[in-house]
């Protein structure tokens, strides 16, 4: 096995300047580096998924899918392989700025699955649209009327303690938390958007994306926010939505 020695940590601006930026057909800027283990062929599947009407608001992104992104320095650094001792370092992603370009470095090396890497590739192109331009008014209404109807669980653990928060304000009679609302809201965009995009990506189930430190949300509301989603943001050519509540066979 290489020794951690023998693999040259390289700054991210200079992986950047080395690697071949492609536009995808819905816009979308990315780039692979490294041994980063994944086909092109699979690669353009993945950045495919993301609806050109979601992927124009992130002009300024570009994606670049590297070995390992690597968390205990100062200066954003990648691996151009993984080892053992370099993996204890990374990190999932790492964000960088070179001039007007807002960089995302995600680590292909520290997942074992197209799913697990899909997913958090879909989560911080999910985040980085609602930095750029919010949370659709039409989707806040929705998750609201659904949190004020009690419906159980939530898609994250932040979305989940927003929405606690939230709502702890409401029936204390304080007042809504406004902070904590927005919160609820970007989170849960957020979160929808991710899953609707890796439903477009990879054949799952929704209860892969269960975590132990909240309740999963339940099946048809969750059904009922990413209807909404693909409304706002239809899937591209090749790709379909569809919800199965029971697999067939």
């Amino acid at each position: 096995m290489t020794g951690t020695a023998q693999v040259e940590l390289w700054h991210a601006e200079k992986v950047a300047t080395q690697v071949k930026v492609i536009e995808a057909p819905n816009g979308l800027h990315y780039g692979a580096w490294g041994e980063t283990r994944i086909s092109e062929v699979d690669l353009e599947r993945l950045v495919g998924a993301v609806p050109a009407a979601l992927s124009a608001a992130l002009g300024q992104r570009a994606y670049y899918f590297v070995p390992l992104a690597i968390a205990d320095t100062g200066e954003i650094m990648v691996a151009p392989s993984y080892t053992v001792e370099l993996g204890d370092r990374a990190v999932c992603h790492r964000n960088a700025t070179f001039g007007t370009t807002e960089a995302v470095f995600l680590s292909t090396r520290l997942v074992e699955d197209r799913f697990g890497l899909a997913f958090e590739f879909f989560i911080n192109v999910a985040h980085n649209f609602v930095e750029a331009a919010g949370v659709p008014e039409s989707f806040c209404a929705l998750v609201w009327s659904q949190a004020e109807a009690q419906v159980r669980g939530e898609t994250s653990q932040d979305a989940w303690e927003t929405r606690r928060r939230t709502m702890d304000t409401v029936s204390g009679q304080k007042g809504v938390d406004e902070r904590a609302r927005n919160g609820f809201y970007e989170s849960a965009f957020s979160d929808a958007l991710a899953v609707y995009m890796l439903s477009l990506a990879v054949d799952f189930d929704y209860h892969d994306l269960r975590e132990r430190e909240y309740p999963l949300l339940a099946a048809p509301a969750l059904a009922e926010r990413l209807r909404h989603v693909a409304g706002l943001f239809p899937a591209n050519p090749g790709y379909e939505f569809q919800i199965l509540y029971r697999r067939r066979g």
